[in-house]
């Protein structure tokens, strides 16, 4: 892979197109189930904007993230590495949102306390809601406190599928049966 020039692809999944965008190291811009290059390009920090990304069909351990975590490997994405830019408050937010294990989703206000600012749980959903990355920054995994599910930049049906998948796919031993 070139290492100026960002790149991006579209995977078929059984939950419809997913594209990410990566910069020319590998590491994740964007992503989301969408096939729409603009809808990606539009939500990147426009510090992380350096070039028009070229279409790649393979984007190599990204790609095979995608496939893997999809066929029931919800860990696969988690080496991957991510860039995204904001505030320090949003950044934090989203190293931490990677730790939260998949088939394991918690509330808004838990969010914001495993951040380190137990008050901040709107803070906390601004960091869902800003979330370039989606997959790889698993901001599906954040339900309001009564357990509904809130919103998701790819709707609601799509997080409710996510969710279902993770649990169904979660790797044994985890949870609290």
């Amino acid at each position: 892979m070139n290492t100026s020039t960002p790149s991006w692809s579209t995977v078929d999944t059984h939950l419809g197109p997913f594209s990410a965008v990566v910069a020319g190291d590998g590491a994740v811009l964007a992503s989301g189930w969408t096939a729409d290059l603009t809808e990606l390009l539009d939500v990147i920090a426009p510090s992380l904007r350096q070039a028009e990304p070229r279409y790649m069909p393979d984007l190599g351990a990204v790609t095979r993230a995608i496939t893997r975590y999809h066929a029931g490997e919800p860990e696969a994405i988690d080496t991957i590495e991510v860039r995204q830019r904001s505030g320090a408050f949003l950044e934090h937010a989203w190293h931490v949102l990677r730790k939260v294990p998949a088939g394991e989703p918690v509330s808004y206000s838990a969010y914001a306390a495993l951040a380190g600012h137990p008050a901040a749980v709107r803070a906390a959903a601004s960091a869902c809601a800003r979330n370039a990355a989606a997959l790889f920054v698993p901001c599906h995994r954040v339900l309001r406190g009564d357990g509904s599910l809130g919103g998701f930049r790819w709707g609601v049906d799509i997080k409710r599928r996510l969710l279902d998948h993770e649990q169904r796919y979660r790797p044994h031993g985890a949870g609290h049966d």
